[in-house]
């Protein structure tokens, strides 16, 4: 595997659950493939856990690990073709990109949607740049599109914890005060599509992702019907993917928050979340607190999904 941007990557959920069992198993196992070898981390977003279990993934493989903030001691790029260069931006990532490749062995880029041009957040500008001119193998810490590191965790994290082998699965919409970009929505969504899970959708209408993310799902408009005998809920918020009001938020309704008397009509589900969670608007106190949450473990796992990502890229220098 040369670069990492979706389940295609993987290609099969067999295979993402087998590579992972093994890096759990044996986090120190492979060090010999990352010695003198250096990771580039680049962010042009904030991030927490990503940052921290890739940059921990990497040194369990031995590697060593440089992390850039574009946005934060480093020369703002300008990322268009074709632009007068004479605002705030010194840099054009044409230039930085393969220079930054010359550093090191393999990159990360976590770049998140500007939710103000769909064409160019669907089209992957930024990560497609990466790949095109680094040079190195680049593997997605979140895209515009797609946060596959974390869709990864999560199919681990359901394996781990599901008590039947065909679990039902529900992704669900939760209120949020500002607009989110769909990656995470879509990338949970494509993953658990390549399970034989029961997989449901449940959001407002006018919230409905991509069709070339939900595919043939169930999507249920109705959210406590949404919730019935299920084994996982899943909450997410994401803006608007259709045309008409792309990346804008048309509705607040806290109804949709995940609280007690919903989490009572599932099958005594597990509730997840990618974290970080906005509290008794996302989820409330009472359930992401209650011993049926795992969103700690499953933030946990984003060291197994990363390293599982990153060894394999590994073997194939």
């Amino acid at each position: 595997m040369r670069n990492f941007t979706s389940f295609a990557d993987i290609g099969s959920v067999s295979k993402a659950l087998e590579i992972a069992r093994e890096v759990k198993e044996n986090p120190f196992g492979w060090q010999e493939f990352g010695k003198n070898k250096t990771l580039l981390m680049i962010f042009f977003n904030s991030s927490l856990r990503t940052r921290l279990s890739t940059q921990k993934a990497a040194m369990n493989l031995g590697m060593n690990v440089i992390v850039l903030d574009i946005n934060q001691g480093a020369w703002k790029l300008e990322t268009g073709k074709g632009v007068i260069m004479d605002g705030d931006k010194p840099e054009h990532i044409l230039e930085a990109i393969p220079v930054m490749g010359s550093y090191c062995d393999i990159i990360g880029v976590r770049a998140f949607a500007s939710l103000s041009d769909k064409v160019e957040d669907y089209n992957e500008i930024i990560l497609k740049q990466f790949i095109e001119y680094s040079g190195k193998p680049v593997f997605s810490m979140e895209a515009a599109t797609r946060h596959p590191l974390q869709s990864y965790a999560d199919l681990v994290t359901i394996d781990e914890f599901k008590e039947s082998s065909r679990p039902k699965v529900v992704l669900t919409w939760a209120p949020h005060p500002k607009a989110l970009p769909q990656a995470v929505a879509n990338s949970f969504a494509e993953w658990m599509r390549e399970t034989d899970y029961e997989f449901v959708i449940t959001h407002p209408k006018g919230y409905e992702l991509s069709p070339e993310f939900a595919g043939n799902a169930n999507v249920i408009y109705d959210q406590r019907e949404a919730f019935k005998d299920a084994d996982f809920i899943y909450a997410k918020n994401w803006s608007v993917f259709n045309d008409d009001g792309y990346g804008s938020v048309q509705c607040i309704d806290r109804d949709w928050m995940v609280d007690k008397s919903k989490m009572e009509l599932t099958n005594n589900a597990r509730f997840m979340h990618c974290l970080p969670v906005r509290r008794n608007m996302i989820v409330s106190d009472e359930v992401i607190e209650s011993e049926r949450s795992i969103v700690v473990p499953q933030a946990a796992n984003r060291v197994v999904s990363a390293q599982a990502v990153i060894r394999e890229i590994l073997l194939s220098l």
